[in-house]
């Protein structure tokens, strides 16, 4: 979707919850025929679980996105545990130094106040501050974001007001408070927004710029490799942009540049869509939001999408055509080691639906899909989906592994492609297509993932090993009764 004018949303403030906008879904079990055909109908109704194992929370989301920040200090304003999955983030800025060149590998400059449960009864302010105080004092940053959480929130500890009074006492480093309370939203993707919303305040400000001829707005979150920014770039580079690849290893100077681009554009389909639409609305950037750029049919889409905006129609149908001279053959020799396995795909909304348009590449059938959120962008894909694989499981979970075992159990795939940890153990070969390290984007990303792909099939030895000698922790009944059981039906 490429944006030419002002959205009917233009004059109301996005909250940073996902789930204010409306028809989105993110608690329902379906075939990809039924939840295509219920949504055209306007029968998609937001449900909910009785019983839930666990969600992805937001407040992550709003650190993993920027923790790669140069001359930066991240303060986690919540009990010690909540910083605990911060852990991927952190390996992603170490392996990413190292692929860049870096030799002296630094961790991000991570604090948490440790919110007890004294702070409960009496309030976390006074930590706050002194955290604040501290990183700022030991790291003299340009920087300092301070990340709300659930029990920050519950105790209603005014972290803007905090900000606003060391911003007086520190003013040669930029106070940033991000709401991203874990219980606003069960969509984790909200935590991005909550951290845009807070560069559009805190640093942007509404401030009109030159623009720069050619220069584009790349949004990439951590879980892209260098290799996939690499040709990112190249293939913008092919149609005359500049780069301003943001937020991921990037510096407040990077920032402070997005309001002088031409136009902006996202790796990931749901990374950085609101705030397209922010600065559409703010700064005039008009934008392309198609599709992730996995696969020979979603990297065509979302490079003509962007070439389109930069009136670039004609040169780029000229590369595309050279590219796929290029790829082709290639491509035909995987499909000779894959064409026919059947998939289960697991993944983030832009990545599941990407690898689920990729796998045609190679010959191979859908069998289920299990992604976080259904909406409009969803539906796009849904119906693509719904001409080349004829009959699928669509669960659209936070997660939840017990449904997704329990599918996995009944449709006995060849292949699953997504976060490896329960499907491997049912000794079925795993690929992971949320690949930080390694290359899965753009015309030679496709050729890496398929080969990936291919080997785990023919090499499934570990995964059968692993099935043979661990356990999961469900009872056999369990994958005899309904995945979906625990769903409630909406509009109640």
């Amino acid at each position: 979707m490429q944006e030419g004018k002002k959205n009917n949303m233009a004059n109301i403030q996005y909250s940073g919850v996902r789930e204010s906008r409306p028809g989105r879904v993110n608690d329902l079990g379906t075939t990809g025929k039924e939840a295509a055909e219920n949504y055209k109908k306007g029968c998609l109704k937001r449900a909910d679980r009785s019983f839930a194992q666990g969600l992805q929370c937001q407040q992550i989301n709003s650190m993993a996105a920027l923790m790669s920040l140069e001359d930066s200090v991240f303060i986690s304003h919540s009990p010690q545990g909540c910083v605990g999955c911060a852990i991927m983030a952190v390996d992603m800025y170490r392996v990413g130094q190292i692929h860049r060149g870096i030799r002296n590998v630094k961790n991000p400059r991570l604090l948490v106040t440790n919110i007890d449960q004294k702070s409960v009864v009496f309030g976390g302010e006074t930590k706050l501050r002194q955290t604040v105080k501290l990183a700022v004092e030991r790291y003299h940053p340009k920087m300092a974001f301070i990340y709300a959480s659930c029990a920050s929130g519950i105790i209603g500890d005014d972290i803007d007001a905090i900000a606003a009074d060391l911003q007086a006492e520190y003013p040669d480093t930029i106070m940033i408070p991000i709401h991203c309370e874990g219980f606003k939203s069960k969509i984790c993707a909200s935590g991005f927004d909550a951290a845009f919303i807070s560069i559009n305040k805190y640093i942007l400000k509404k401030q009109q710029v030159e623009k720069q001829k050619g220069l584009i707005n790349l949004f990439a979150p951590t879980t892209v490799s260098y290799a996939d920014q690499k040709e990112m770039e190249r293939m913008l580079k092919l149609i005359g942009a500049e780069v301003n690849y943001i937020p991921f290893y990037s510096s407040l100077e990077k920032i402070k540049r997005i309001p002088a681009a031409e136009a902006s554009t996202s790796i990931c389909k749901v990374f950085a869509d609101e705030f397209m639409k922010t600065l559409w609305e703010d700064y005039q950037i008009p934008y392309s939001h198609t599709v992730m750029p996995i696969g020979i049919r979603n990297t065509d889409k979302w490079y003509r999408g962007i070439a389109k905006v930069l009136g670039k129609e004609t040169e780029v149908e000229t590369i595309i055509a050279e590219e796929h001279k290029r790829i082709e053959p290639l491509v035909a020799e995987l499909k000779k080691r894959l064409e026919g396995k059947r998939v289960f795909i697991c993944g983030g909304t832009g990545r599941s639906f990407a690898a689920a348009a990729l796998i045609d590449d190679f010959g191979m059938e859908l069998v289920g899909l299990e992604t976080p959120t259904y909406d409009e962008n969803a539906q796009t894909d849904i119906e693509y989906l719904n001409d080349i694989h004829k009959n699928y499981v669509v669960d659209i979970a936070n997660m939840q592994p017990f449904e997704q075992v329990n599918l996995l159990h009944k449709l006995k795939p060849d292949a699953f492609i997504g976060v490896p940890e329960w499907a491997a153990r049912l000794g079925i070969p795993t690929t992971h297509v949320l690949d930080g390290k390694r290359p899965t984007m753009g015309y030679d990303g496709l050729l890496f993932l398929g080969n990936k792909i291919a080997d785990q099939l023919e090499n499934p030895g570990f995964n059968k090993k692993l099935a043979k000698h661990t356990r999961l922790p469900y009872k056999d009944t369990w994958y005899q009764e309904d995945a979906f059981k625990y769903i409630e039906k909406g509009g109640k």
